[in-house]
């Protein structure tokens, strides 16, 4: 009778665990540019989706996509879609910062973009950067739980250092204005920024960094930006998923350096963390 009741208690604490996963993923998929060569979208689009495919995450950012990109990733997907905007505009002229999510798992609630800038609410430049940057959010509730989280996607820019560090506390404040219930909160992107700048190391006063939460438990190279060059080390991190910790648990985290005959699927690796609801 003992033997039936671990056995019971097993089963249930494992149907727990497994329901509380969250897979995420941040990947600069790189924009499509002609002039990559061998290195451009149409050479590499099919590894980079069968990736997708392989590690099936279930909510990932992208960065620098353009539209037509985002539209190829979904059709070499099943049961996922995409929002987010053009930074250009407002529509679907320039690079997005999208959020995609598996229709099977969750249910969009509210989504929304900002600009990183003094004016958040239109399309512009901010502080001393070279190009209009955005924040892509949004509010999702699981189907199987009805659990709520936030999830924020978004690149910086790659000259303003000022515009770098003010973009991570207008995000910051972002979160606090919307986040009013205390619900777990997720922002990934391409920060263009290392570990020790002061963007960073704004972020991380109030989120966790989840590949540094994940200890022993974090895998892969140092860096997350390889250029395409690949007869380097990859040092440089710049890519990141910060974690409200108070209600999220990091179990694992990776860098995915996957590659196909000497040649990557984008210049910057995806961060794939797996993530599990504390509350």
């Amino acid at each position: 009778m003992k033997r039936k009741v671990f056995i019971v208690a097993l089963i249930c604490c494992v149907c727990f665990m497994n329901g509380q996963t969250l897979d995420v993923m941040s990947y600069n998929i790189r924009y499509d540019n002609p002039k990559d060569s061998l290195n451009s979208w149409e050479h590499r689009k099919d590894f980079l989706i069968s990736q997708l495919n392989f590690y099936a995450p279930a909510i990932f950012g992208t960065q620098e996509g353009l539209v037509h990109q985002l539209k190829d990733i979904e059709k070499g997907l099943s049961n996922y879609s995409f929002f987010g905007v053009g930074r250009d505009y407002g529509d679907e002229r320039g690079e997005f910062t999208a959020i995609f999510y598996d229709k099977k798992q969750f249910e969009l609630l509210k989504e929304d973009t900002f600009w990183l800038s003094p004016t958040p609410e239109k399309p512009s430049k901010g502080w001393d950067a070279a190009l209009p940057r955005i924040c892509t959010y949004g509010l999702f509730k699981t189907i199987k739980e009805g659990k709520k989280f936030y999830v924020f996607n978004t690149h910086f820019d790659h000259v303003g250092e000022k515009a770098r560090t003010q973009s991570a506390s207008l995000i910051l404040d972002k979160i606090k204005e919307l986040n009013s219930e205390n619900l777990p909160v997720i922002v990934m992107g391409d920060f263009n920024l290392e570990s020790s700048s002061d963007g960073i190391q704004l972020m991380a006063s109030a989120l966790g960094d989840s590949h540094f939460v994940a200890g022993k438990n974090a895998f892969g190279p140092e860096g997350t930006f390889n250029g395409f060059n690949f007869t380097q080390p990859v040092t440089r991190r710049i890519d990141y998923i910060f974690i409200s910790q108070n209600n999220l648990i990091v179990h694992k985290s990776g860098i995915l350096s996957d590659s196909q005959s000497c040649r990557y699927p984008s210049d910057h690796f995806p961060v794939y963390v797996e993530l599990g609801f504390s509350n």
